[in-house]
């Protein structure tokens, strides 16, 4: 009898061909002239979905769109049986060889047991390893328990309008039981995690005006309040001296960090430490003081300045006072707080505290994006757990992630339960130079998969 375990595994060398020639196609959904190489890779994972078995593929592109998704169906295990849907996105992040690439970032390079090549880790990894591990059951004797959906999104990198618009527009396409969503990372090689807390985000653009142009700072510094440094003492006032975040009801609906999180997160702690030490690095850690590393990451809000600029700031010297100076700030958000209410308690904080001496403007961006907070008790979180052990061989910790993935929220829209299976590692260097993956995480997602569809049909059964 054929399983879906051993097929996988008597074809991992052609998995591993398959998955490097969607790494070769660029399609980088931020670049209008790659719209094409897109559109290819689309028609690619729409014609793999047919090989493998699935009873019917389409791409689909709506008129709000520029990059299109691929929905893929299999319907045979009845209409009584539970569906899954399975999320990634085939899009990927710009790549050139004068960004530091010591490899051509679309042509793949194994090495040391790692391939190296832009989205093998962001997120073409989860794009294959789910696709084989669905082409490995529909090979099987005997078929999956469950329904299966597949959805592969082409501009996740740059906007999700297409896919946000196709959920608005016909949610029950996507309807399901348990939405899957794969993407991100887990904590170490050996050390699968999962993820049940997302940070939501807000963020708004601060732009300080003083004089009509630039000056000379000789003739006119000292009566003319300079915009770099208001904005700067506008920026000093947005958190406390314990690294609190400073402006009023920002911390309104936030909740305690409850005695479940602390003791989740405190399995986390140990690799959390280690990972700061070598990623961040800087001579000590700092937030606030109430609250551990993990806690500071994922269950607490934080409001950071990404960006600020303002004069010349070009070769030598130029005695300008300048005209403007802006900044860019983004809030990430936690379970409860609200986007738009968020940016109103910020808005109105800068406005009270600006200097009489300048005109302020703030810009929110739209939209944000609230937090998610899923069920470690659920059906699918126990299925992933399940799925984790047993192609990793230990058992998962649970973690609160800092960052956001907006799909997920609207992935609960169509879902009874949403889970969050990542199979990649933040040592494989997503968007940046040299991007890479363990071939073994490759290997090992297939059979996370397989055995995720396999628990959730023995429990919904």
């Amino acid at each position: 009898m054929s399983s879906p375990y051993a097929y996988a595994k008597a074809n991992q060398e052609r998995f591993l061909e398959e998955y490097q020639d969607l790494l070769r196609i660029r399609t980088i959904s931020t670049q209008p002239r790659h719209a094409a190489d897109v559109a290819r890779a689309a028609e690619w994972l729409r014609a793999m979905m047919l090989d493998i078995g699935m009873t019917s593929a389409e791409v689909i592109l709506m008129p709000q769109g520029r990059c299109p998704l691929v929905l893929g169906e299999w319907q045979g295990a009845g209409a009584d049986a539970p569906t899954v849907l399975i999320y990634c996105h085939y899009d990927v992040q710009p790549a050139e060889v004068a960004d530091g690439w010591v490899t051509e970032p679309f042509e793949p390079t194994i090495k040391d047991g790692r391939l190296y090549c832009r989205g093998a880790v962001d997120s073409k990894l989860h794009v294959m390893a789910n696709l084989k591990a669905v082409e490995s059951w529909l090979a099987a004797d005997e078929p999956p328990k469950v329904n299966l959906k597949v959805v592969l999104e082409g501009e996740e990198e740059s906007g999700s309008e297409n896919i946000n618009a196709f959920i608005a527009r016909q949610p029950q396409r996507l309807a399901a039981d348990i939405a899957m969503i794969s993407d991100g990372s887990i904590l170490a090689p050996e050390q699968p995690s999962l993820t049940y807390g997302l940070r939501g985000i807000a963020a708004l653009e601060v732009q300080v005006n003083a004089p009509i142009s630039d000056l000379h700072s000789g003739h006119w510094g000292g009566s003319v309040h300079n915009p770099i440094q208001a904005l700067c003492e506008i920026l000093a006032r947005l958190h406390d001296e314990t690294g609190a975040v400073a402006v009023p009801g920002f911390y309104a609906d936030v909740d305690a960090v409850t005695a479940q999180d602390r003791a989740l997160l405190e399995q986390v702690e140990p690799y959390l430490q280690a990972e700061w030490q070598d990623v961040v690095n800087a001579p000590a850690p700092w937030g606030e003081p109430d609250y551990s590393l993990p806690e500071r990451l994922g269950a607490r809000p934080t409001l950071e300045i990404n960006g600020i600029y303002g004069g010349y700031t070009g070769a030598g010297m130029k005695t300008v006072l300048p005209a403007s100076a802006t900044a860019k700030i983004t809030c990430r958000l936690v379970p409860r707080q609200n986007p738009a209410q968020v940016l109103q308690c910020l808005v109105a904080h800068i406005q009270a505290i600006a200097p009489a001496t300048v005109s302020v403007q703030v810009r929110p961006s739209e939209p944000g994006a609230e937090a998610v907070l899923l069920d470690v008790d659920g059906i699918a979180m126990r299925a992933a757990a399940e799925a984790y052990a047993h192609a990793w061989g230990v058992q998962p910790v649970f973690e609160r992630s800092g960052g956001s993935v907006p799909i997920t929220f609207e992935c609960m829209k169509v879902a009874d339960e949403v889970v969050i299976l990542s199979y990649g590692l933040k040592s494989g260097r997503a968007h940046g130079p040299n991007e890479n993956v363990l071939l073994q995480n490759f290997y090992k997602g297939v059979q996370a998969t397989i055995k995720f569809i396999e628990v959730v049909g023995e429990q919904r059964a």
